[in-house]
């Protein structure tokens, strides 16, 4: 029997793949609202991210998730990203 298989994903600040479920998905909704999906099956346009500070740091300097999610991304919203994610980062 075939082992099965684990989908990887590449993070939008340290560019590392890593298996999916290691990730936080940034999503960009059909309405233009930005949220971490921690389901991973929200509708619209995805990044993943690590789950630490330093690469939402990181992919804040080099504004990588405005390439990855083909929008500009505020300063609020990288602010607003940015708690959710400590809060996340805070209970693992």
């Amino acid at each position: 029997m075939a082992a099965k298989r684990i989908p990887l994903r590449k993070c939008t600040g340290c560019q590392e793949m890593k298996p999916k479920k290691e990730l936080i998905r940034v999503v960009l909704t059909p309405e233009g609202e930005m949220a971490l999906d921690l389901t991973g099956k929200r509708a619209g346009r995805g990044a993943y991210i690590c789950k630490n500070m330093d690469c939402f740091v990181l992919a804040r300097k080099k504004k990588a998730l405005d390439r990855s999610l083909k929008s500009t991304v505020s300063e609020e919203i990288y602010d607003h990203l940015m708690e959710e994610l400590s809060k996340v980062d805070a209970h693992e």
